[in-house]
């Protein structure tokens, strides 16, 4: 028996900053609305990958308020009702609580998925395979189903889901082509050597942050690990179809909310897991490094989108975001896995392998009166 189309729904979180992507990221224009790569930002590629599985009138996107004008630039075939912003931002638990009041509203019996916006999922038929399976298995029954990737390298950088035993289809779901697996455990982020035990294992998978589960389900969970989101969930369900009251509601509610992650709020604590098996390439695009795995390299390694010209300069990462008629050529000699980012207002230069503390520089960016306005 397959779900009905209608009873589907998206939740895209696309309230990020980026921060790690300076200054190609700003705090109005975050890593998930750029086009680094092809013509479509990152978060009008996550919402292109699910429109063949969920009408556009069943995907929504949780942003903020001062991103919120270009998301509704990107999108205009999803409705300005589906379009929230979050008053502040309260981590992935807050967001999931007010999209399980956006489609419970909507459909008591919905089925909902959870997606970031801002990964890089070049099989879209695999991944929309995954994903409507995961539908009709959510659909079924109690369980919370999350996508886990399987890992191709030791990264370090990934928390990582423990999978049991393999689980055969639910009875109403027979047709389903991926494997599902229990959850035993979910793992933070590893030190190399776990890292490269856990892929040499076989067991385990990278937490991607991809969640599917009916609204019943969603609900009932909140209910038994994190009451006061629950009770949030109730109140923002009577006004969830009202855009203006459902604003007015979380602005006043909103600041308040617990800030906590869905797996420590509810994915670590539920007994009702089980794990998709996401056997499609994936990428989440953490930091700037990994601008590389997608860019064209020349034989020394250089990742360039750039007037780029070098003598002896090997395995950096060269991006030139400017007006096509400011570019100018970026010259380099002796340089080495460094990153360089020229904007219209900001040069960036940094080694590899400090990239994680280009949030650090964002900080004392918008901590400098005369600076903050390139945050």
């Amino acid at each position: 028996m397959k779900t009905d189309i209608k009873d589907r729904f998206v939740i895209i979180m696309a309230g990020g900053r980026g921060e790690r992507f300076w200054p190609l990221s700003r705090e109005k224009m975050p890593k998930q609305l750029l086009t680094l790569f092809g013509d479509k930002s990152f978060l009008q590629e996550a919402v292109g990958r699910v429109l063949p599985l969920v009408p556009a009138k069943n995907i929504f996107v949780i942003t903020n308020a001062a991103q919120l004008p270009e998301v509704r630039r990107q999108l205009p075939k999803i409705p300005a009702a589906n379009l929230v912003a979050e008053p502040v931002g309260r981590d992935t638990c807050a967001a999931v609580t007010l999209g399980a009041a956006l489609v419970g509203a909507r459909s008591t019996t919905g089925v909902m998925a959870v997606l970031p916006a801002d990964h890089v999922i070049p099989d879209e038929k695999k991944f929309q395979q995954v994903l409507g399976d995961a539908f009709e298995v959510a659909a079924q029954g109690q369980v919370i189903v999350t996508i886990g990737i399987k890992p191709t390298e030791p990264a370090t950088g990934y928390g990582y889901i423990h999978t049991g035993a393999e689980l055969p289809p639910p009875a109403g779901a027979k047709n389903t082509k991926t494997t599902f697996f229990t959850a035993e455990g979910f793992v933070e982020k590893p030190d190399l050597d776990k890292a490269l035990e856990y892929v040499n294992s076989g067991q385990y998978r990278w937490n991607a942050g991809m969640f599917v589960w009916s609204f019943i389900t969603i609900t009932n969970g909140l209910e038994k690990h994190q009451p006061e989101m629950f009770a949030a969930c109730q109140r923002w369900f009577k006004v969830a179809n009202n855009p203006a009251k459902l604003a007015k509601v979380l602005a006043k509610e909103y600041p308040d909310i617990k800030k906590i992650s869905i797996d420590f709020a509810l994915m670590e604590k539920a007994q009702n897991v089980i794990v998709a098996d996401g056997a499609f390439e994936w990428d989440d695009l953490g930091a700037l490094p990994a601008l590389a795995r997608h860019l064209k390299q020349d034989a020394e390694g250089n990742a360039a989108v750039a007037e780029f010209i070098h003598v002896d300069a090997a395995r950096n990462i060269i991006y030139d975001a400017r007006s096509k008629n400011r570019r100018t050529p970026i010259a380099v000699v002796g340089l080495r896995d460094a990153i360089l980012v020229q904007t219209d207002d900001a040069v960036l230069l940094a080694h590899k392998s400090q990239a994680q503390k280009i949030k650090e520089l964002v900080r004392r960016l918008g901590a400098d009166a005369k600076l903050k306005k390139l945050v």
